[in-house]
């Protein structure tokens, strides 16, 4: 795959994003632990939010007895699935390079991925990579968009904004995690440099639906979302990936307010746009 040029964020200071994700077996007994059965990542320019390269691979663990036989989901991860896939002290390097030194972002990744990326390196005696900055999409969803999609997992985020259905694959789940992010901050914007029109304080245009013209609710609103908690352990289930691709025309709109943020906010990096746009708000 052809990926964009480097140059632009290689002569600048800003620090690439690296967007990560790994799927893992599920205990489901006193003493079995988790086993990284697949990881995936792509590296991500801050100025453009354009992805500049990407990594995947199956990986075999050590106890081929913790991975299921057959899987629940369609193309999952089986046992027959990872027993050629090399070994994550084979991978190892790889994982360490693209990981090393950037700025890490993935949905829960503080409470689950990071960890089973640094047990994974302690297995095999090796130091684990460190990041210099990281952005959780869980907490800054939760904080700076709030529940309107509901229990903020990918799978509720990426239904709300019509993006299809999570993969629960490591290289898909990132490239939606990237998405979603774009879709939140593009929403973000808009109320913060419309709000006369989302508040429905407006009327000049008949085009537009405010609150005061549906009974003082916004058509978009989705009402009947969870309110469950966030999760706080990994919810794994697997597919086959294939490359991303947001649907319908919000990713047109989101492609388009992607373009208008990056040269509106200059060079900082996206978890600044939602900050930014957020305090807008208040």
């Amino acid at each position: 795959m052809d990926y964009p040029s480097t140059s632009s964020c290689k002569e600048s200071t800003s620090t690439e994003i690296v967007f990560f994700d790994i799927e893992t077996n599920v205990p489901n007994r006193v003493g079995q632990r988790f086993w990284v059965l697949e990881f995936g990542a792509i590296v991500v320019c801050p100025r453009k939010l354009v992805e500049l390269d990407s990594y995947s691979s199956l990986i075999r663990p050590a106890d081929l007895s913790a991975v299921p036989s057959r899987s629940g989901r369609c193309d999952g991860i089986t046992k027959d699935v990872v027993a050629n896939a090399p070994t994550f002290e084979q991978v190892a390097d790889k994982i360490f390079s693209i990981l090393n030194g950037r700025i890490w972002a993935g949905h829960n990744i503080q409470r689950f991925d990071c960890a089973r990326i640094k047990e994974a390196f302690s297995d095999i005696g090796r130091p684990a990579p460190t990041p210099v900055g990281m952005i959780d999409s869980l907490g800054v969803l939760t904080e700076k968009f709030g529940r309107r999609a509901g229990n903020m997992k990918m799978a509720s985020l990426a239904t709300y904004f019509k993006l299809g259905q999570q993969k629960h694959r490591s290289l898909e789940d990132v490239r939606m995690n990237l998405e979603v992010l774009k879709n939140c901050a593009t929403v973000l914007f808009l109320e913060a440099t419309l709000p006369s029109v989302l508040d429905g304080n407006w009327h000049g245009s008949p085009t537009v639906t405010t609150r005061s013209r549906s009974n003082g609710k916004l058509p978009c609103r989705d009402e009947t979302t969870s309110r469950k908690s966030p999760p706080t352990t990994a919810f794994i289930g697997y597919q086959r990936a294939v490359p991303y691709t947001p649907r319908g025309s919000l990713g047109k709109v989101t492609e388009r307010v992607k373009n208008l943020l990056c040269r509106a906010q200059g060079n900082q990096p996206l978890s600044n746009i939602l900050k930014h746009s957020h305090s807008l708000l208040r």
